[in-house]
């Protein structure tokens, strides 16, 4: 199976780059404009019911996402790269770290979501559930992901986005994906250079929940926290994310 995908960039240091639980390789924003095309080859993958690859059957797991971008390294000859992974991707980049870690020059989370399971109760536990044939939870999340800040235009625009670009039922089965797989003790202890960067308005991938469940994994790990951000710093504040990204593959 050839694997459909966007690349930017044609630099020495490969990177697949891996979107949230609400995005696809097209939703990175301005962000993009201001990445290194000549320092860093960027290989942008869409999973299986998102995207350019909405119509790919699949069991729409974590561990499926893993195996799609070993087969899209293998399928670009990288045998080595970097992952970046945003929010749930940050999940699927640390399952692919699991599955080759021999592969996996540095590892970035952006707002990511833990390797251990990340329950929601209550009200959000109703919330996420209800976002895959409910718009207004969907928006909803987006609103509180970005501290009550964003307007109506963007947080449309996302949601709108969203809704055309996964289907249904991917968008749910990832959901229960993320929130239970438990696959920690298969990274804990990893030498790898990894960076995580928390989002100064993020109202649940706080720093203090980062500190908690990212930096016990990685000896070499670091959190830089992105001020004025939400859960979104490539439409928030692209110029700075894009900078500190890079300056930390280099």
């Amino acid at each position: 199976m050839t694997i459909r995908h966007r690349l930017l960039g044609s630099g020495e240091h490969q990177v697949i780059v891996l979107h949230d639980w609400f995005g696809t390789t097209a939703g990175w924003g301005q962000f993009l404009d201001y990445l290194d095309p000549e320092a860093f080859s960027y290989a942008f993958l869409d999973y299986r019911g998102y995207g350019d690859r909405a119509d790919v059957p699949g069991e729409y797991t974590v561990a499926e996402i893993a195996q799609d971008a070993l087969a899209l390294a293998d399928q670009l000859g990288w045998q080595t790269f970097s992952l970046v992974g945003h929010s749930m991707g940050g999940k699927a980049a640390q399952r692919v770290l699991a599955e080759a870690p021999h592969r996996v020059r540095k590892l970035v989370g952006i707002a990511p979501v833990p390797a251990s399971a990340f329950p929601l109760d209550g009200d959000a536990y109703d919330l996420f559930h209800g976002a895959a044939d409910r718009p207004a939870n969907r928006r909803a999340i987006l609103d509180l992901a970005t501290g009550q800040r964003a307007g109506a235009v963007w947080l449309d625009r996302m949601t709108a986005q969203s809704l055309a670009q996964s289907r249904p039922e991917a968008f749910a089965a990832y959901l229960t994906e993320w929130t239970t797989q438990d696959f920690a003790a298969k990274i804990t202890g990893s030498p790898l250079p990894v960076k995580v960067f928390a989002c100064e308005h993020d109202a649940a991938l706080t720093e203090q929940v980062l500190r908690a469940t990212w930096l016990p994994h990685y000896p070499q790990a670091e959190i830089e926290v992105l001020p004025a951000s939400g859960h979104y710093p490539m439409y928030e504040v692209p110029v700075a994310f894009a900078a500190a990204l890079e300056a930390f593959l280099r």
